[in-house]
């Protein structure tokens, strides 16, 4: 009940079992989805990125009569990593550097304010740089900051690349209105 609240919280899909098998889906949703690893549990809340309305309906489980159960404590990790995967699909995988540049530029800013108090006090308190370890702090998130941005904009380029190859477009259209003979349909320049 944790694990499937935390994922329904996360990914905004809400569901009381994600661990179901038991499941419809048409195939218009399931078409363009790559899944990879054990990403399969989270095929209703990639649905539901794609538009899909995703409901529940009970269905009569019954008890194991063979076999052992895989679920267990340790399987935890691994979804936790899938899910942050998914959730990063959904809000970052068009514009990646929201996420890595953002980051960065928190990082830079803590560095920045670090140096600034450590000038403070060689300034105004007479302690010297080499006493004052948060120096050697403020130049490593100067430089986790300026990484992470470099990481960002490679993380662009990759998607960007990824769409143009693939000929996609990081969004769906599901249907369109006032298009008719007299409307021109423009594309998009590649």
């Amino acid at each position: 009940m944790i694990a499937n609240g935390f994922i329904s919280r996360v990914t905004g899909v809400k569901l009381h079992d994600y661990g179901c098998t038991l499941k419809l889906y048409k195939a218009q949703y399931l078409k363009p989805l790559r899944l990879y690893g054990e990403m399969h549990r989270f095929v209703p809340a990639l649905a539901g990125f794609l538009g899909a309305k995703v409901a529940e309906v009970p269905v009569n489980h019954r008890a194991r009569t063979r076999g052992v159960s895989k679920y267990g404590i340790a399987r935890t990790f691994k979804v936790l990593l899938d899910l942050m995967t998914v959730k990063f699909m959904d809000s970052y995988l068009g514009k990646p550097i929201y996420l890595f540049g953002g980051g960065g530029v928190a990082m830079g800013l803590l560095g920045v304010a670090f140096m600034l108090d450590t000038l403070y006090k060689k300034f105004y308190l007479g302690i010297f740089v080499k006493d004052q370890p948060l120096f050697q702090v403020a130049i490593f998130c100067l430089l986790i900051g300026f990484q992470m941005v470099l990481i960002g904009l490679l993380a662009e380029i990759l998607v960007r690349i990824y769409y143009d190859l693939k000929d996609m477009r990081p969004y769906f259209v599901r249907e369109t209105a006032g298009f008719g003979a007299g409307w021109p349909v423009v594309e998009s320049p590649s």
